[in-house]
């Protein structure tokens, strides 16, 4: 029994009281009233005990019984302090996990599914690594689903967004055991990405209007990119072949128009890009194997109709002449079809399913390549490269749209032969093919590639560029800081600790390369203090070098983006003070 009483006899009067009938009391005194709660106590209402003194029995249990009421057996909450703690060490523990990952000595992770085929991924995509964790911490939720959208919208930046937001929530963590409340934290948070961004605006270069120098700016920021994957070794052979692709698309950034095939063999330097489109599908037997001036038809219709397909049909024959007979009307209802797709004027036919003997044999002796089962992403993009729409119905040949291309031929690549479309209505389309040691290899180079691919067709758009290596974090710091130190009040330390954060890029870049993190991060603050300076982390020397003269460049847009989701996510999760997990709902019993 613990008894908070003020008066040492009265201590004793209500042990001796209430031991048998209570099993944890507490009291506070008041002016001649003592106000008793008793958890798990028999008692409940007006107990009035002479000894001039009136007591007021209640049982907690009783308000204990209500909140039961509202949330159900299998649901439970963390309120407060245990919340918050609970979506900090989460959403840290997310950062942490994807930290070493970073910048270009960063470390690759082996993804292994637990289902059926056990298929591994060896990756460093921020993106890719948290899309495949099946994660119960909700804060955590929130970092995966940032790095999602980072990789949807603008295609790198995935690692950073994450690693960003871990690190404010770190300085979060210490600024809320330090008694400032979360929305200070946040108006000061706020008020730091605001300065950081102005300050990135002022140091933007554009050279959309000199193709020469912004084609050399695209270069750099699909070398900076590609440096910190796979594809490093080759980044410049890479690079070329990204910027060819993309200044094909003529500052659309639909990537549909580019297709990436992998062929495994040979190695990754022997990958290229071909104009026009690649279909992987090989043309059938006694098939035309050159086509120029292409009609082509592209559809998804059954050409495999001659069987009866009426599903539990019983047709009675009361000779074998009866079925010869329901043999050849299926043959001339295919033969029919076969008719109206000719009749089209075409002299390639694509479908997505498969095409039969008897129908394939019609299409071989009137001259016409046929392809059958091409993969759906086939041939959506063979349907939009070639300028055509994919038909189903084929009664009124002047509704339906054909695609046309100058040539079709088979091709050889490595062992495998592809039919390629050049010439194609898409002027943009083309096709890059890669080569590497195997399906793991083939697997990361290609989400190198379209990182790659993403952040340059957003650079044309938006043709700001900055500096890399952890300079555009030194630069928005040093703003940050200067801004902490003319703010009055608590938010001045919630800036403080921004720039603090900010700082965590440049610092888990060098931690990464094995270099010293604190001796670098020391050297590039100095360098940042001189005016107009270039200065970022030359992980290659292990030392501080000039970015303008190492040719490492980030788009601006990706940057702005990395500082303004990481600062959304970190307020979300500083807003919450309560978790209520609730069990799933169970099915009824309807018997």
């Amino acid at each position: 029994i613990y008894v908070l009483s003020d008066f040492l006899r009265g201590q004793q009067l209500f042990s001796h009281l209430f031991s048998s009938r209570v099993s944890a009391l507490s009291f506070r005194s008041t002016p001649l009233r003592f106000y008793l709660f008793l958890v798990k106590a028999e008692l409940i209402g007006w107990q009035h005990i002479d000894f001039g003194f009136e007591w007021r029995c209640t049982s907690i249990s009783h308000f204990g019984m209500a909140i039961e009421r509202i949330l159900k057996d299998d649901a439970s909450e963390e309120k407060g302090e245990r919340a918050r703690m609970a979506s900090f060490v989460g959403a840290m523990a997310i950062a942490d996990l994807v930290k070493t990952t970073l910048g270009p000595k960063g470390m690759d992770k082996i993804l292994q599914s637990t289902g059926r085929g056990q298929t591994v991924t060896v990756t460093n995509d921020g993106a890719t690594i948290l899309k495949s964790l099946h994660i119960d911490n909700p804060a955590a939720k929130v970092l995966v689903d940032i790095s999602k959208v980072q990789d949807d919208e603008v295609g790198d930046g995935t690692t950073s967004v994450v690693v960003l937001a871990g690190e404010l929530l770190r300085e979060a963590e210490k600024l809320v055991a330090s008694k400032i409340h979360p929305m200070t934290i946040i108006a000061g948070f706020r008020m730091a990405a605001e300065c950081a961004r102005e300050a990135l605006l002022k140091k933007v270069v554009d050279n959309k209007a000199n193709e020469e120098k912004f084609k050399t700016d695209l270069m750099k920021i699909a070398k900076t990119t590609l440096s910190s994957k796979i594809l490093s070794q080759d980044k410049e052979h890479f690079a070329k072949l990204a910027v060819d692709a993309v200044l094909r698309l003529k500052g659309s950034t639909n990537l549909e128009s580019i297709q990436i095939i992998k062929k495994p063999g040979g190695s990754l330097k022997d990958s290229f890009l071909d104009e026009g489109f690649i279909l992987d599908k090989k043309i059938g037997i006694g098939q035309p194997k050159r086509i120029e001036n292409a009609n082509i038809l592209v559809a998804n219709t059954a050409m495999d109709t001659d069987k009866v397909k009426i599903y539990g049909a019983r047709v009675r024959v009361d000779s074998m002449a009866k079925v010869a007979d329901i043999e050849a009307a299926e043959k001339q209802k295919m033969r029919e079809k076969v008719d109206k797709i000719l009749a089209h004027g075409i002299n390639c036919f694509v479908n997505r399913q498969l095409i039969y003997n008897f129908p394939e044999e019609l299409f071989a002796n009137a001259g016409v390549l046929a392809i059958e089962h091409a993969d759906f992403d086939g041939i959506e993009r063979l349907a939009l490269v070639t300028g055509g729409e994919i038909a189903s119905t084929f009664d009124n040949p002047e509704s339906v749209k054909l695609g046309h291309c100058k040539l079709i031929e088979e091709i050889m690549i490595g062992e495998d032969k592809l039919i390629k479309f050049s010439g194609v209505e898409m002027g943009q389309a083309c096709t890059v093919v890669l080569r590497g040691a195997s399906h793991h290899v083939l697997d990361e180079a290609e989400r190198s590639l379209h990182d790659a691919l993403c952040v340059l067709s957003q650079t044309v758009n938006d043709s700001r560029v900055l500096f890399g290596g952890g300079w555009p974090e030194m630069v928005m710091a040093k703003a940050v800081d200067e801004l902490a130190r003319t703010t009055p009040g608590k938010r001045s330390h919630a800036i403080e600790a921004f720039s603090r954060a900010l700082v965590a890029i440049p610092t888990t870049i060098a931690d990464n390369a094995g270099l010293d993190s604190a001796e670098l991060v020391a050297r590039l603050r100095a360098e940042h203090n001189k005016e107009d300076s270039n200065a970022g982390i030359d992980v290659i020397s292990g030392s501080v070098g000039d970015m303008s003269e190492l040719g490492i460049s980030e788009a601006f847009k990706v940057k702005q983006a990395v500082l303004l989701s990481a600062t959304e996510a970190a307020e979300m999760i500083l807003r919450v003070d309560e978790i209520i997990t609730c069990a799933p709902r169970r099915r009824e019993d309807r018997m």
